[in-house]
């Protein structure tokens, strides 16, 4: 699946499922709560945290797609194409960043 087709199968789901979109706010806000829930996950799993029991059963590749269904549906309510989005971001990196990792010594250590 493409992005722009993601972001076609989103808006499909919200009109026939999710009967309209969320405003803006309420988006914004839900795509923080599932970026936390994503931070949590990786704190207990590759960070010093251990797992509470309520967390045992999470699963991460799901906590991600909802971080991505949330900001699909941003993207679409505020008319931002992703696909082009994520061209000139990856494009502006390039111009930016394009030397600067290759010579930063701690990336570079063993």
């Amino acid at each position: 699946m493409t992005i722009k087709e993601a972001q076609e199968v989103v808006d499909h789901w919200i009109q026939t499922k999710g009967i309209r979109y969320f405003n803006e706010l309420t988006n914004t806000a839900m795509l923080m709560e599932e970026v936390g829930e994503v931070a949590r996950i990786m704190a207990r799993q590759y960070g010093e945290q251990s797992f509470k029991e309520s967390d045992k059963e999470v699963n991460l590749a799901d906590e991600m797609a909802d971080v991505l269904f949330v900001l699909i549906c941003l993207a679409n309510q505020t008319g931002i194409d992703l696909t082009d989005a994520l061209e000139k971001n990856l494009h502006k990196k390039s111009i930016r960043d394009g030397e600067r990792h290759k010579n930063n010594e701690k990336l570079n250590r063993p």
